[in-house]
């Protein structure tokens, strides 16, 4: 599944999953630029890339900000090229209690999981169509299929994307465009370990006995970003160890 000759962008690419995937699509030849509004994290990745051998650059903004957004898809383009390969993975979460959920919380929230998705794709789809190809993959939540609790706020803004990628797929399916979603279901990354939950006792609920890892998310998208899934599009990949079956 060669990505070569490929630019690809990864939102929120500087630590977990994001991180993870930057480096398998980087490892399977594609040129990848590192977004992350924490440079640090953007330049450490870009960095292990460029270590491994593989091309990447780190681009600091915020993709829930417009003009921030355009101001990385334009360093990107000049540094990297046009973009065809893109994984909208930047996200927060959180654990409140629905009634404590204030309207900054909820507003934050879709502002970054939901917005955030809308501006950076309204960015870089006009790369796709001119190159009459494109591989769009969403990070959603194995939380928008099943429900959460204390993460109305989060299962929501989760349940737009993959409406967003549905709507999507539909709008560009005879423009060589794919845009399919990748729910993770428990997966062991920083952001996790931050949470309220007992990283080793959840685990040991879940069908497989264990925590999904970052790379198990990454495998998935880069078929999805492959040549391999031009028929796949609109669709949902579970990744999430039996969690939820569809």
């Amino acid at each position: 599944m060669s990505l070569q000759g490929k630019v690809a962008v990864v939102t929120g690419g500087g630590r977990g999953i994001g991180q993870a995937i930057a480096k398998v699509l980087a490892a399977r030849g594609a040129a990848v630029a590192v977004w992350d509004l924490n440079t640090e994290g953007a330049e450490k990745t870009a960095a292990a890339i460029q270590e491994a051998g593989g091309t990447a650059i780190a681009v600091s903004g915020d993709a829930a900000e417009a003009g921030a957004v355009a101001a990385a898809a334009a360093r990107t383009r000049e540094d990297l090229g046009p973009v065809t390969i893109l994984v909208n993975n930047a996200g927060i979460t959180a654990y409140e209690p629905f009634t404590s959920i204030s309207e900054a919380s909820w507003d934050r929230m879709i502002a970054i999981n939901l917005k955030g998705p809308f501006l950076v794709t309204k960015e870089i789809v006009p790369d796709m169509l001119d190159a009459g190809w494109g591989r769009i993959i969403n990070i959603s939540s194995s939380s928008a299929q099943t429900g959460a609790p204390a993460m109305a706020h989060y299962a929501s803004s989760k349940g737009g994307v993959i409406g967003l990628t549905r709507a999507l797929a539909i709008e560009y399916i005879e423009k060589g465009i794919t845009v399919n979603h990748v729910p993770p279901g428990f997966i062991d990354t920083p952001l996790v370990r931050q949470g309220p939950v007992d990283v080793e006792a959840a685990a040991a609920t879940m069908p497989m006995k264990r925590a999904g890892q970052p790379e198990d998310v990454a495998y998935a998208v880069a078929y999805l970003a492959s040549e391999e899934a031009s028929y796949v599009t609109g669709q949902t990949l579970s990744t999430n160890g039996g969690r939820y079956l569809v």
